[in-house]
């Protein structure tokens, strides 16, 4: 089945309309292109949940700050589509900055107290654009299901609160951290890194893996001692710059001080310029 490539909200609508009419499920993946394989893992998790998947490619700019990387931010589009074409999706929705913003947009949505730590404390505003993107596409969309990246777990949360208080009758999937041979979470943005970065990068999964040994054998009890460990270990690995290493609760994202399971464990770290983000789970 030849791949739908949708450019306007009222032609993508018109074919989910047709599809629910005949019955079907509907699953949705919302990205913002360069596809490497954790995104194709999402689209096949959404494949087997419904009957249709839809796949946006939409690089954002209201989740952008002022100096990061919104213009440089990879982007192949033909490729994207092959690839998606390959894996079965039904229809790729890729609408312009125009299309999606009418550019005298007064609504925002900002989901609360899950934003202001971790990523949402490094990248003001970041989440009030990522919120509000993805309100908007599930509105176009409208689908039955969504499946989202669990490497972006701040943002899985976030946007799990958002579709229960506003009613969104969309279930919310996290799928797991698609990782490299080495460990390295899969990222578009690893396409930034040259060979010593990239070999620096592997810092980060090994720091969440040392973390969790430490915990599960009990070597470790208070949340600053096991901070002082992983950031002690990144340190050692050349080019490398902490963002904010996070231990807390997984379900108010607040800060803890004591090793209590169920606990996340996050990673924001600079790569030379490249900032990448990792964690762990542990129950």
């Amino acid at each position: 089945m030849q791949v739908i490539v949708v450019r306007e909200k009222k032609e993508i609508r018109q074919n989910v309309d047709r599809w629910k009419k005949q019955g079907l499920k509907v699953g949705f993946v919302p990205t913002m292109g360069f596809f490497h394989k954790g995104h194709l893992s999402l689209m096949k998790k959404s494949l087997k949940m419904s009957d249709r998947t839809v796949v946006s490619i939409f690089v954002n700019p209201t989740q952008f700050g002022p100096n990061e990387d919104f213009d440089k931010y990879p982007r192949d589009i033909e490729r994207d589509i092959k690839l998606a074409e390959e894996t079965g999706v039904h229809a790729v929705f890729i609408p312009t900055v125009k299309e999606m913003y009418s550019g005298n947009s007064k609504t925002w949505v900002t989901v609360e107290d899950l934003s202001k730590n971790l990523c949402g404390k490094s990248r003001p505003g970041h989440f009030k654009g990522v919120a509000t993107v993805v309100a908007k596409l599930f509105n176009i969309v409208q689908p039955d299901v969504a499946i989202f990246g669990q490497k972006d777990f701040q943002q899985l949360c976030i946007i799990k609160q958002m579709v229960k208080d506003l009613d969104f009758p969309i279930q919310i999937v996290g799928a797991p951290i698609y990782r490299e041979k080495d460990g390295l979470a899969m990222s578009s943005r690893n396409a930034y890194l040259t060979d010593e970065e990239r070999h620096s990068a592997t810092c980060l999964f090994k720091a969440l893996k040392m973390a969790k040994d430490l915990i599960d054998r009990d070597e470790v009890e208070r949340a600053k001692d096991l901070f002082s460990i992983i950031k002690s270990f990144i340190e050692t690995f050349p080019f490398t710059k902490i963002d904010y290493i996070f231990i807390g609760d997984p379900e108010s994202l607040e800060p803890v001080d004591e090793l209590k399971k169920p606990l996340l464990i996050a990673l924001a770290v600079y790569l030379g310029k490249t900032r990448l983000i990792d964690n762990i789970l542990i129950n």
